[in-house]
């Protein structure tokens, strides 16, 4: 069954390679000078998902944070030095963007097949989808040519990434300034059919609102103390019942007021996207063709190629 849902989107995929063309991005864009790349990405994944389920979610989530600041240009890997600040100490990552040093092993391991050839910024788009694959979701053919960008920018990742809190209509405008509609967002808001959330991220939720499944309340706040303990901020709940498994448990646990952040449950409330969700929910097909579609043109966003940018030799600084 999963075969057939990846060669169905596969299919559909193909009408978006025009839109890599004209981004100087191509699937094969390495099939001369690195034939092995996708290869190598794809074993050092199975090694890290194999010791840690959840790192799928975490380069996945590492991949959007990098594409949605400046663009997928790897600015998300470089470490802060005396003079130089990064990305990773952004309020949307500090304490939480995590996976860097399976980037590291990635890396080291194709540059040992071919070095000097393959961008950190391709990397992370290859790494991204292979932790999704491998753990039962779909595939798709990641265009690549991406260069590495040179700059970072700590005030973008603070202002581009969507919040926890944030409402339906700021998720739709926050992806609509990275090209992405509204039914881009939610495809892309399944991501959380992965992965866990810190308790600081969703307290105010379980907490405080009113169109939570109390049942689902009550468990969270087992882990999760309520604001006047002072404790458990990083604390960890599954973001769907299914945390290591991609699959649209996501979109049913909307439908049931299960949403753990609020940003979640915004879509499926009475608005815009109520529809989609109850798709989804039941079609899972759907969702992963949409999720697919979605993925190649998050990783389109503003892309350094030619004489722009650089092939790091090491992901965390710049050459």
């Amino acid at each position: 069954m999963a075969s057939m849902i990846q060669y169905f989107v596969i299919i559909n995929l193909m009408f978006l390679f025009s839109c890599a063309t004209n981004a100087q991005l191509s699937p094969f864009f390495y099939s001369r000078t690195c034939p092995n790349v996708q290869l190598i990405v794809r074993s050092t994944m199975r090694q890290a998902i194999s010791r840690e389920p959840r790192m799928g979610a975490s380069i996945l989530r590492l991949f959007f944070h990098d594409c949605f600041v400046n663009g997928c240009d790897a600015s998300i890997l470089l470490d802060d030095t005396p003079s130089f600040t990064g990305e990773k100490n952004a309020f949307p990552n500090r304490n939480s963007a995590r996976g860097y040093e399976v980037i590291d092993a990635i890396k080291s391991n194709v540059e040992a097949a071919c070095s000097g050839t393959v961008s950190c910024a391709d990397i992370l788009a290859l790494a991204a989808r292979e932790g999704v694959v491998l753990l039962g979701g779909p595939s798709w053919p990641v265009p690549l040519g991406r260069k590495d960008a040179k700059t970072a920018s700590q005030s973008a990742a603070n202002t581009n990434l969507p919040p926890p809190s944030a409402s339906l209509s700021t998720l739709i405008s926050l992806f609509a300034a990275q090209g992405l509609d509204a039914r881009d967002m939610t495809a892309l808001s399944g991501a959380h059919t992965l992965g866990q959330a810190q308790c600081n991220t969703f307290r105010t939720r379980i907490y405080n609102e009113t169109n939570i499944n109390p049942n689902f309340a009550t468990s969270r706040k087992a882990t999760c103390p309520g604001p006047a303990s002072g404790t458990g901020d990083s604390n960890l709940a599954p973001l769907d019942i299914s945390p290591n498994r991609f699959d649209n448990g996501y979109f049913q646990d909307l439908r049931a007021r299960r949403g753990l952040l609020h940003s979640d449950q915004e879509l499926f409330n009475g608005g815009s996207q109520d529809g989609l969700v109850r798709l989804y929910s039941s079609n899972f097909r759907a969702f992963a063709n949409d999720f697919a579609n979605a993925m190649v043109k998050m990783g389109n966003i503003s892309p350094l190629t030619g004489s722009n940018g650089e092939i790091r030799k090491n992901c965390r600084v710049i050459n």
